[in-house]
């Protein structure tokens, strides 16, 4: 259902419904601890929809006196209560939350994974377009005819077939928003359905009253027509909020279902993620995901922990060293010792930032739906003025109610709903043909508002992909061994080593890996080690530094041999893209998981000054909130799991599309191609974008100003209406195709505008 139309009267009707009421034991079981006394509970509410449906909800919600604060996310449709567990020295009771929900007329229940299994909603809408479309085109080949000169006869037979085909078009595709009108109107609220039901209602049944006594004009066309451009806009929205939550879902996928815990007596047993407690001691195959946050008791491995410092290199871990959930073991089995619940683990933590971060977005909801508290009200108040000054001024009530139909078709928000869903469909087609993907329509509307933007390192700026440095300078003989040694090991940088090796390879046997470490083989000069300096030198006393390289080191009984040291592969363009974007005035920088002296290295290469490293996610998730809060409008360009809270909490986000599964839901831009120069393409879309949509708003607004006083004066019958409305929401539509002529220029790998050439940005710096 569409906005507002949420379902039921209480929490009676809802349970009539077939929705039953979560007990307060399900709710208390599923909330989160906050400390001092205070709850969280998420709630899934699948029919809000728009800014009047989150201030309903939150409004009710926080006129109970044990919520403390209540926030809808319109992407992952779910409200979260922080709400006080003892009030008046007596226990809260859950239930209340629910119920309040269901008073506004919304359903509310436990958020559970098969609601992602498929989204009935949507293929609702989609049937719906097809339907009213199929309806539209149909009449208006007959009203052709009929405005052609057909005589009485043939005219009436044309109106009584457009009739047949209006009736059940009207009642299947207008459901969404006779549902919509009649929820807000028996809750005591409006919105702009109300006149969009009333409108396409009337026009019906006097087009029928026109059809039965002969009459020379009907208006089923109109009724058709505004169905179908209306759920064009709904369906749009409701795709775009879909792929937004989908993020947030994928993210959730990454912790396994359940543990195998190990007992005292060394028995194992497999139980459910929620039942893992705080000083389990839980068994983790090599290749699997670390269930919860714990401290390794057994074991060692080379871990991905991407999803904490977006980095593509295995970091060492042993007995004793922390590790997090939802990282993956590659090379060893462990036992671990819980230290956090599920519900407290580091995943969680990262989806509730960015469920924090994306509910922080309620300036960027349809402008037209924020709107309808005041449009709808008018438009219904001048119709009915219009109708009884008409009726008191002649007499003919008849007139009367045609000038009144006529005032509503004109005024129903056809050209307002397509304003912004036509331009981000343009857009959109337009720079997926560049090769950008859009995630989130209202995203380009905060992509034309930044001026500074934060980098990632890896996989972003580099590709993640480490080259040796210098291999002419290496030692042939300690490049023979090490080769040999690195074909043995599944570790990147052993890879990349192996790979680089031109001359003769010394074939070596049983090399034994250790994970975490590296690996090591007994010939006969001694023992051969190739991994971390600090495995491979041992006990002896090794050169250290913080160079811009990663780095493994070859030793023969714990003496350095040889350091072989990688740089990350620059991405194509990047260099040149970086120039361009500081030239038009941009403020830069680089948020980085890495270490200090690898992001350095980097930072000056590509002539950006300001950058930060070894940040885990949660610091450059504070660190966007923290710049948007002195004023600055934040880009964040990122690939990584550890970029995800990052990127939704920034004003915008790209990603390119090798990024991790979760980087890229959590962006609200792909691109495809490896030129950095998608970035400066997509900013100069979206602020034409911009640019349109508010033209959009100038021409509906000035339609309005032009077509309400033809209409009040009697001036414009129901038919004239309908084509006024069909006419203005032709030129919004005209307007945005305008898009359409920014192209790219592609000359020698590099990417430049046209048609609009460089971009302008205010001059602000990103603060490090």
């Amino acid at each position: 259902m569409s906005c507002c139309a949420a379902g039921t009267e209480g929490a009676l009707d809802m349970e009539r419904a077939g929705h039953a009421l979560p007990t307060a034991e399900e709710l208390r079981l599923a909330s989160r601890d906050l400390g001092q006394g205070l709850l969280q509970t998420d709630l899934s509410v699948p029919a809000v929809h728009c800014g009047t449906c989150i201030s309903t909800i939150e409004r009710a919600l926080r006129a109970r006196p044990e919520v403390e604060r209540a926030r809808v996310n319109l992407s992952t449709k779910r409200v979260s209560v922080v709400w006080k567990d003892q009030m008046e020295g007596a226990a809260t009771d859950p239930v209340e939350f629910a119920r309040a929900i269901a008073a506004t007329g919304y359903e509310s229940h436990l958020f559970t994974a098969a609601e992602e299994a498929s989204d009935s909603l949507r293929n609702q809408l989609i049937r719906a377009v097809a339907v009213s479309g199929f309806a539209a085109t149909n009449i208006m080949l007959l009203s052709v005819s009929v405005w052609s000169g057909a005589d009485a006869s043939t005219r009436d037979m044309f109106h009584w077939i457009s009739a047949m085909i209006a009736a059940p078009a009207l009642i299947y595709a207008g459901r969404f928003f006779y549902q919509s009108a009649w929820n807000a109107l028996k809750h005591g609220r409006s919105n702009m359905d109300v006149p969009i039901a009333i409108g396409i209602t009337l026009s019906y049944f006097i087009s029928l009253w026109e059809t039965i006594h002969h009459g020379e004009h009907a208006y089923f066309d109109a009724t058709a027509s505004l169905l179908f451009f209306l759920l064009i806009g709904r369906t749009l929205d409701h795709i775009m909020r879909d792929r937004a939550r989908s993020a947030i879902s994928g993210l959730a996928r990454l912790s396994p279902r359940g543990a195998m815990v190990v007992g005292k007596d060394g028995s194992r047993e497999y139980r459910a993620l929620e039942e893992v407690r705080v000083g389990d001691r839980v068994a983790v195959a090599a290749g699997d995901r670390i269930p919860v946050d714990g401290v390794i008791v057994i074991g060692a491995s080379d871990m991905d922990v991407s999803i904490i410092n977006g980095e593509s290199a295995p970091q060492q871990v042993a007995i004793g060293d922390p590790v997090q959930a939802g990282t993956l073991s590659l090379t060893g089995s462990l036992v671990i010792e819980a230290t956090a619940t599920a519900k407290n683990s580091f995943l969680a933590e990262v989806i509730n930032l960015m469920e924090a971060a994306e509910g922080g977005r309620a300036r960027y909801r349809r402008i037209a739906d924020r709107a309808a508290q005041y449009y709808a009200p008018a438009v219904h108040l001048t119709a009915l003025f219009t109708f009884f000054g008409w009726g008191f001024y002649d007499g003919d009530w008849k007139h009367a109610l045609l000038v009144a139909v006529a005032v509503l078709i004109i005024t129903c928000p056809c050209a307002l709903g397509l304003a912004v869903p036509v331009v981000q469909v343009v857009a959109a087609g337009r720079l997926f043909k560049a090769g950008i993907m859009v995630k989130d329509g209202s995203a380009m509307e905060r992509l034309a508002e930044i001026d500074s933007i934060a980098f990632d390192k890896t996989g972003t700026l580099t590709l993640g992909r480490p080259q040796l440095v210098d291999a002419s300078a290496i030692d042939a003989a300690s490049f023979a061994i090490a080769a040999g040694l690195a074909r043995h090991s599944r570790h990147p940088l052993s890879q990349a080593l192996w790979r680089a090796a031109t001359g003769p390879v010394r074939m070596i046997d049983s090399v034994r890996e250790i994970p975490g470490a590296g690996v090591e083989a007994e010939g006969p000069e001694g023992v051969y080690r190739l991994g971390s300096r600090k495995f491979a030198c041992a006990e002896t006393a090794c050169e250290t530094g913080d160079h811009g390289y990663s780095e493994v080191v070859l030793s023969l009984d714990g003496r350095e041999l040889q350091a072989f040291r990688f740089e990350d592969t620059l991405r194509p363009g990047a260099e040149k893209a970086i120039a361009r974007l500081k030239g038009e005035g941009f403020s830069l920088g680089i948020l980085s998981g890495d270490r200090a002296g690898v992001v350095s290295a980097l930072a000056n290469r590509l002539g950006i000054d300001n950058w930060k490293a070894e940040l885990a996610p949660r610091d450059k998730a504070e660190f966007c909130t923290r710049v948007q809060a002195e004023g600055h409008k934040l880009l964040m360009v990122g690939d990584g799991i550890n970029d995800a809270p990052a990127l939704a909490a920034a004003h915008v986000s790209i990603a390119p599309a090798t990024a991790a599964d979760i980087g890229r839901q959590a962006a609200d831009f792909v691109f495809m191609r490896q030129n950095l120069d998608s970035v400066a393409f997509a900013i100069e879309a979206s602020r034409r974008a911009g640019r349109l949509i508010r033209e959009n708003f100038a021409l509906a607004i000035g339609y309005n100003v032009i077509a309400v006083p033809v209409a009040i004066l009697g001036y414009a019958t129901p038919l004239i209406a309908a084509v006024a409305m069909s006419t203005s929401s032709i030129i919004v539509v005209v307007n945005a195709l305008r898009l359409n002529r920014l192209a790219l220029k592609e000359d020698a790998g590099v990417v430049q505008l046209a048609a609009g050439g460089s971009f302008a940005a205010p001059n602000a710096r990103l603060a490090s």
